[in-house]
């Protein structure tokens, strides 16, 4: 067993006994780490603060065989702007509880946690009702998961395409059309998110198709996972 140094993005906390908290953290060279970070709950504690969810830090770790423990933690960033705001703080929620479900624990994942800090900056500095189905939408590119956007997966035609079938991963024609329906906005929203014209499309206000992309991106990336988000429900009463 032995100590090393790694940065991390805290992505959940829970209580442990009467004074310590386990912080579950995507690492930049360790993937998905879970550890005891002891006596944090404690009003001295110099560590609490730091280890909130959002938080970027520095970290020295002791690994254990199955939690390890956080023995310092320095902050890089704290995010206050997603703290301090409720609709940051809910879309930030959905970005973090997609990222605990795909990374694995032990296996770095550089790309997943640069796309994440990537994320929690853009949403702090400027907020956009894109942002949280843009990051699934990549996140599943990045899967090897890019929905086809450009032919019908039913019958290879040039469109034009009307629905979206996620069993497929893509767009369909009139006549092989089932699934859901999109719109001629969503199908352009979706391709400039996914065809280099990410920061512009974030720029746009929120309209009909901005709506159906976020559904659209929801549902895929919970087909992907098999199961249902927790934040995304939160992102519709607020």
């Amino acid at each position: 067993m032995s100590s090393y140094h790694d940065t991390g993005v805290v992505l959940r906390t829970y209580k442990l006994g009467e004074a310590d908290r386990i912080v579950v953290l995507l690492t930049a060279h360790h993937g998905k780490v879970r550890a005891v970070a002891k006596g944090v709950r404690r009003i001295k504690s110099r560590l609490g603060g730091r280890l909130e969810m959002f938080s970027h830090v520095d970290l020295l770790l002791h690994e254990g065989r199955s939690l390890h423990v956080v023995q310092q933690a320095e902050s890089i960033d704290h995010f206050p702007a997603l703290r301090d705001d409720l609709d940051r703080l809910t879309r930030g929620a959905a970005v973090v509880e997609v990222v605990e479900q795909l990374a694995q624990e032990g296996q770095p994942n550089l790309r997943l946690y640069q796309m994440l800090l990537g994320a929690l900056r853009t949403l702090a500095s400027r907020p956009s009702p894109l942002l949280v189905p843009a990051f699934y939408l990549k996140l599943l590119a990045a899967e090897g998961l890019r929905p086809e956007l450009d032919v019908c997966v039913g019958c290879g035609g040039e469109g034009p395409f009307v629905a979206f079938d996620l069993d497929e991963g893509g767009v369909l024609c009139r006549s092989c059309r089932r699934g859901a329906a999109i719109s001629p906005g969503a199908l352009e929203l979706l391709r400039r998110i996914l065809g280099g014209d990410l920061v512009s499309a974030l720029a746009e206000p929120a309209s009909p198709a901005s709506h159906d992309v976020e559904v659209l991106a929801t549902r895929a990336m919970e087909h992907h996972l098999e199961r249902r988000l927790r934040a995304v429900g939160l992102l519709d009463h607020h």
